[in-house]
């Protein structure tokens, strides 16, 4: 493994931190520019209802005012009713309030320079016609009505038409400057669509490409950790480990390269001890049968039989002695083996954690979902009043709409997100189970190492039993010319003593020959 930082040394949690911060970061610039859009159409949007329809509304109110004045006038001069003539006189008063209402209205709204021009010229030819007009009523009121009706139709009739040119063209100004902020307000929804569709889209991208990065970094390696385990636990010391991460997954690679070594030793010890003891126990069969020979000329063998019973006591010490090291060295694999499982349980807690962050962020998705739903009721809403308003808020009507369809996308956009961390938490999920079976493995090796220790304890006791009937043969030895008769039992008890050794040699033999240990393996030349 080089010395070089990579993406593969990170840990799992950086990863994961990385790839979900990508993705808030891009839900993020998702809600920003929709938040930006959703304001600037607010702002058009009210501008049109707050300006440019009331603009349009008070000409046309000038407009049916003005109109309607004339139509009163006419009524008071042909009228001889002197009530129906009071009643035209109080409409006519009330039209004209509402005219200076409508004309002060406009003048605080007309911000064009031909509006302004329009509006001016509008004030000065009602200045003209309102004077003509109160001649005309005072005329009416003198009882002149003949000198009225010739007064209204050579001056009062013209001015009115005059006055309808800057109301005609304050109306058209009017409805083309809504024309303009409608044609804004769709642009506008319409470039905040294709960011929103750009953004989503990147993130969609990102949230696929991390996924998939992440997932393979992570599962690779615990598939190379699995296929290792399961290969010691069948007993095949042999594979080669290769480590190429610095994350958890190559820390518990590298464990188990680990524990695969100090197997490999271990194990070649052991064989290289159970070898030993089954030639030091064929030796021990022959000194028998060498001391079974050798009763029947107790008298002139006596010194040659001690001699190989003393070198027989220091052979089983030997045995003895290596036996109770060989125990030693199964218990520290022992406790290796039992290291190994923690680490792996401390990698399963990790997963577990990682899961419970994943389940997080979906939650925090599905909030963003629910502001989006509360968007689209909001823009129903809206649609809903529009449609109250009739032909003035068909408009509107299609702004609500379009911003109804912008909220459903962003909801869309926000399922398919939490779709992607849905599936990166089963994912994640996939790989506790994985780690748990890895732990399930290292205790399948705890056991089988506890085996290995209990037969070399076996084998200990053996060799412990085994020097106490040397030393009684020992004795029997210093007693042949009293006891001769006991020598023949001492030698059978003897010869029963090696073969009971010489089987339980080979049963060790048999039990650490599973093991493969390769073409290099240590301990052996």
């Amino acid at each position: 493994m080089s010395g070089k930082k990579n993406m593969a040394d990170l840990g799992i949690g950086v990863r994961l931190g990385l790839g979900f911060g990508v993705l808030l970061l891009m839900m993020a610039g998702i809600i920003f520019i929709a938040w930006q859009q959703f304001g600037r159409a607010d702002a058009v949007n009210s501008r049109i209802i707050e300006q440019d329809w009331v603009k349009a509304d008070a000409a046309n109110v000038v407009n049916a005012s003005t109109r309607a004045n004339a139509r009163n006038t006419m009524e008071l001069i042909v009228s001889a009713d002197a009530a129906q003539s009071a009643r035209a006189k109080q409409r006519i008063e009330a039209n004209k309030q509402i005219i200076t209402e409508a004309l002060r209205t406009l003048e605080s709204l007309v911000r064009l320079p031909e509006g302004k021009a329009m509006l001016a010229q509008l004030k000065e030819t009602r200045t003209k016609y309102v004077a003509s007009f109160s001649k005309v009523a005072k005329l009416v009121d003198e009882g002149r009505k003949d000198e009225a009706t010739q007064l209204l139709n050579s001056e009062t009739l013209a001015l009115l038409d005059a006055m309808q040119e800057p109301i005609n063209g304050l109306t058209a100004l009017q409805k083309k400057v809504v024309v303009a902020s409608s044609a804004e307000l769709r642009s506008d929804l319409g470039t905040g669509r294709m960011l929103l569709l750009a953004v989503g889209a990147l993130g969609l991208a990102l949230g696929v490409g991390f996924a998939w990065w992440i997932t393979r970094s992570i599962t690779r390696p615990l598939h190379a950790a699995l296929r290792v385990a399961r290969t010691v636990a069948a007993g095949d010391l042999s594979s080669q480990i290769e480590v190429r991460s610095a994350d958890e997954c190559g820390q518990l690679l590298q464990a188990l390269k680990d524990m695969n070594a100090s197997l490999v030793s271990i194990v070649s010890q052991v064989r290289q001890g159970a070898d030993s003891m089954a030639i030091a126990t064929d030796q021990i069969a022959a000194g028998n049968l060498d001391l079974s020979s050798r009763t029947e000329e107790q008298a002139s063998s006596l010194q040659q039989t001690a001699a190989s019973m003393e070198q027989l006591s220091a052979t089983v010490k030997q045995n003895y002695d290596g036996g109770r090291h060989a125990n030693q060295l199964a218990e520290t694999a022992s406790g290796v083996a039992v290291k190994g499982g923690a680490v792996v349980a401390q990698v399963v807690q990790t997963m577990e954690a990682i899961n419970a962050s994943s389940t997080k962020i979906a939650d925090i998705i599905g909030v963003i979902d629910g502001i989006a739903f509360q968007t689209n009721i909001l823009a129903l809403n809206a649609a809903v009043e529009a449609a109250r308003a009739g032909e003035q808020g068909r408009g509107f009507a299609v702004v609500a709409g379009e911003v109804r369809s912008l909220a459903g996308r962003s909801a869309e956009a926000a399922r398919e997100i939490k779709k992607l961390i849905t599936g990166s938490v089963g994912n994640v999920r996939e790989g506790c189970k994985l780690v748990e079976q890895a732990g399930s493995t290292m205790d399948e090796i705890v056991v089988h190492v506890r085996r290995v220790a209990d037969l070399m304890g076996e084998i200990t006791t053996a060799s412990k039993e085994q020097t106490t009937g040397i030393e009684q043969v020992n004795q029997a030895v210093g007693q042949m010319d009293q006891v001769t008769q006991q020598n023949a039992a001492l030698v059978e008890e003897a010869a029963a003593a090696a073969q009971s050794l010489s089987d339980q040699a080979q049963g060790l033999v048999q039990a650490v020959s599973v093991f493969k240990l390769g073409a290099a393996t240590p301990g052996q030349g």
